[in-house]
């Protein structure tokens, strides 16, 4: 039984989905919501917080500024609650509203960004309201998790050992591409010991990560506007491209299962499955977070059809969560 003093100390590394009997495919899903953030990105927050701290940079007293398009401001706002911080969130409108009040009730102090930039999107106009908060305040400390290297060590400490150790006969591995943090450190670590293993990326269609035109995205966790700069496509094998109703259909899919996960997790599992169409190889994919934040939007089927249109195929709006409960 884990006895742990701080938040950030507990998380479910080693659970693994078959998804065989789903969808047909030698795949296996990581599961990295169960931990006090509900997300992978507990890794990443506590790693930056820890280095920043080791190194000086962050002091007590001080305030941590970081641009969030969710997960990793719930992150941040728990560690930033333990460690006595005061924790300033910039996002912006596609944030889910339930993610908006996590960080709130975590004591965040979150900023929603309406309007974007004119040539990089939404995420440039969180970015630069960010460096204008710390040029006005010197106590205000920006962990920057698009340049920070701490960002993809912790998952070349932790996700990726744990994915080798589970499975020493992986052929390819599936990881989303957001800030790719996740990405990065997986991908060094099998460059480095299992060079064997392709590393492919999953994109969001309308992302500039990978050098694609930028287009319109709705669903928050992957996919850019403003190319990350720990990005290095050399540790990358392939990249698949996934438009949002195929997340949506995914998703959907794997809730007939009993399987509630989040938008980023049905991008995933969807790039993979293309990409596995005409190949046999033992595969893995990451799952950075569960479904209930997504309540409002991907299970949604009114948010769905507002957003995307008529794209839901029959039987897949049988499974909108909206209806109000019936009191009997």
């Amino acid at each position: 039984m884990p006895v742990i003093s701080a938040p950030h100390e507990f998380n479910v590394d080693d659970l693994f989905v078959d998804l065989r009997p789903i969808f047909g495919r030698d795949l296996f899903l990581k599961c990295e919501g169960f931990n006090f953030a509900g997300s992978i990105k507990i890794k990443a927050a506590a790693e930056m917080v820890t280095i920043a701290e080791r190194s000086g940079r962050l002091r007590p007293g001080m305030t941590l500024v970081e641009s969030s398009s969710g997960n990793l401001g719930v992150a941040l706002g728990i560690i930033a609650a333990h460690r006595g911080y005061r924790f300033i969130c910039v996002t912006d409108v596609r944030c889910n509203p339930l993610t908006r009040r996590l960080m709130t009730t975590l004591g965040a102090d979150v900023r929603v960004v309406g309007e974007p930039a004119a040539d990089e999107g939404l995420l440039g106009a969180r970015i630069r309201y960010v460096q204008q908060l710390c040029a006005a305040d010197d106590n205000h400390v920006w962990l920057n998790q698009y340049v920070n290297r701490a960002n993809w060590q912790a998952h070349y400490r932790t996700t990726a050992p744990a994915i080798a150790a589970q499975f020493p006969d992986l052929d390819v591995l599936f990881i989303g591409a957001g800030t790719t943090g996740t990405l990065m450190g997986c991908a060094r670590y099998f460059k480095a010991y299992h060079p064997g293993v392709r590393v492919v990326a999953v994109d969001s269609v309308g992302s500039v990560n990978f050098g694609g035109p930028a287009g319109r995205r709705m669903i928050p966790g992957l996919g850019t506007s403003v190319r990350p700069a720990i990005l290095a496509e050399s540790f990358v094998d392939d990249v698949v491209y996934v438009e949002e109703p195929e997340t949506v259909r995914t998703c959907r899919q794997l809730l007939g299962h009993g399987f509630l996960l989040g938008g980023s997790t049905g991008t995933v599992i969807s790039g993979a499955l293309s990409w596995l169409a005409d190949r046999s190889l033992r595969a893995v994919a990451i799952s950075p977070d569960l479904g209930e934040r997504y309540l409002a939007s991907v299970y949604d089927d009114v948010w769905v059809r507002e957003t995307y249109g008529d794209v839901l195929r029959d039987g897949e709006s049988d499974l909108c969560l909206a209806s109000p409960a019936i009191v009997v």
